[in-house]
């Protein structure tokens, strides 16, 4: 009896034990998330991390393609935990280097230490890039549940470029770097996969308001916007496409691109097909053509042809709306009243990406607001710029920032697929609606 009573307190014992170390152990976050706004001078889309050791909050520019995250190591960077990433090591080899710096001529200090793997920092708004070198340190960010933010967490070990501080050059005031979220190892959605273990996608909501902020997601959905609405039900699949010659402005022999990639496979305006040459939009065995999503173009950009037929079929669908002195960058451009407008901005015929074939065939549309830019308070003008003659761009089409403002874009790396939901005003709500106050 007595033997009896001891093994059931000792039981009882235990599963009190149990359950206060479950109790003190939260569950282990499945997203994580990123304020972003945009800037009001430079319209390039910033954000901040924290990093170092102490923690330091980093101001970046984000750059969708870019191949990793890159900060100014020369002006003050002080950390405990900095960590030059060796020559020869998995971390250089997994970033495809193809340089590596045996002596440094300066004290050691971030930025200059030997035997370390260096890399091509790069600066799309000057279109210039330097030598720097790869290092690991500590990063932070906010976790979340999809529909608010939750604690800051922080993980060692997140690579990195230095690069020196006049590559800050033409980028938004008091941005100390670029935060890339390129397809490749070091890009900073797999580093945040693999340091956090959320699943390997992230998700990219920008505001078009200067004074509200975007979001990014890292790892899995919900995605909630007030009034309570999780957007990820709204997503649509296609397959992301991977090209096979890196379409950076400096990078190594043999690199990939580590931009993002869509099948776009015509285009229509009002439901008609725009007539184009259609070999322009698949990738080429050395890089060029197909269509790329950027963060860092502010308008679609088109290769000539394209550009003109495009143009051509629009002003045709407004054959009756007369047009007023364009405004460059832009060829074509309207009275604001001559257009009216719609709860999806101005009332515009849908211009739609045509993604894939046959039945699997989607669209993508582009409605007023993110097809039209208000130049000035009478002046709306069609955002679509001309990026040169045929095989001069790398890339046939590249969807600019604006037109992805407000709709919610899923980049899951993983599975190879992108999901969009186009416009979120269709749904009554915009990518400022995340509601950035924690639960009470």
């Amino acid at each position: 009896m007595v033997s009896t009573i001891n093994t059931l307190s000792l039981f009882l014992s235990l599963l009190l034990l149990f359950s206060l170390s479950t109790a003190k152990t939260p569950p282990r976050p499945r997203a994580f998330l990123l304020p972003v706004t945009k800037d009001a001078a430079t319209k390039q889309y910033v954000t901040v991390i924290g990093q170092r050791t102490p923690l330091v909050p980093v101001k970046l520019t984000v750059d969708l393609g870019q191949r990793f995250l890159w900060v100014d190591c020369e002006n003050g960077y002080v950390s405990s935990s900095y960590k030059p990433v060796p020559c020869g090591s998995i971390p250089c080899k997994r970033s495809l280097s193809g340089a590596c710096v045996e002596s440094c001529l300066d004290p050691p200090s971030p930025g200059c230490n030997n035997n370390t793997c260096s890399h091509i920092p790069y600066n799309p708004f000057i279109r210039t890039s330097t030598g720097g070198e790869l290092a690991e340190d500590i990063v932070s960010l906010q976790s979340t549940d999809g529909s608010n933010p939750g604690n800051f967490i922080s993980k060692p070990g997140v690579v990195f470029d230095c690069a020196p501080k006049s590559l800050l050059e033409g980028l938004a005031k008091g941005v100390k770097g670029i935060i890339g979220l390129g397809n490749g190892f070091v890009g900073f959605p797999t580093q945040m996969s693999n340091a956090f273990r959320v699943p390997r996608k992230f998700a990219v909501c920008l505001s078009s308001s200067t004074t509200s902020r975007g979001v990014i997601f890292f790892g899995d959905s919900p995605y909630v916007f007030l009034p309570g609405m999780d957007v990820s039900k709204q997503l649509i699949y296609t397959p992301l496409l991977k090209n096979p010659v890196s379409t950076s402005g400096a990078y190594f022999d043999g690199e990939p691109s580590t931009d993002y990639f869509i099948g776009v496979t015509s285009i229509k305006i009002n439901g008609n097909v725009v007539p184009i040459n259609t070999t322009l939009l698949t990738i080429t065995k050395d890089g060029k053509g197909g269509t790329k999503i950027s963060t860092v173009e502010p308008y679609m950009k088109l290769e000539s042809s394209i550009y003109n037929a495009l143009t051509k079929a629009f002003v045709k669908s407004l054959a009756r709306v007369p047009r007023v002195k364009p405004v460059a960058p832009f060829k074509v451009c309207y009275n604001r009243t001559s257009l009216g407008s719609t709860r999806v901005g101005p009332g515009v015929p849908p211009i739609e990406l045509v993604l894939g074939s046959n039945k699997d065939a989607k669209s993508w549309t582009i409605w007023g607001a993110n097809s039209m830019v208000a130049v000035n308070n009478d002046v709306l003008c069609l955002g679509f710029v001309d990026g040169g003659i045929e095989f001069e761009p790398t890339t046939s089409i590249v969807i600019g920032a604006h037109q992805i403002e407000d709709n919610l874009l899923q980049f899951d790396i993983a599975n190879k697929k992108f999901g969009f939901t186009s416009s979120l005003l269709f749904g009554q709500t915009t990518c400022a609606n995340f509601n950035f106050t924690s639960k009470a």
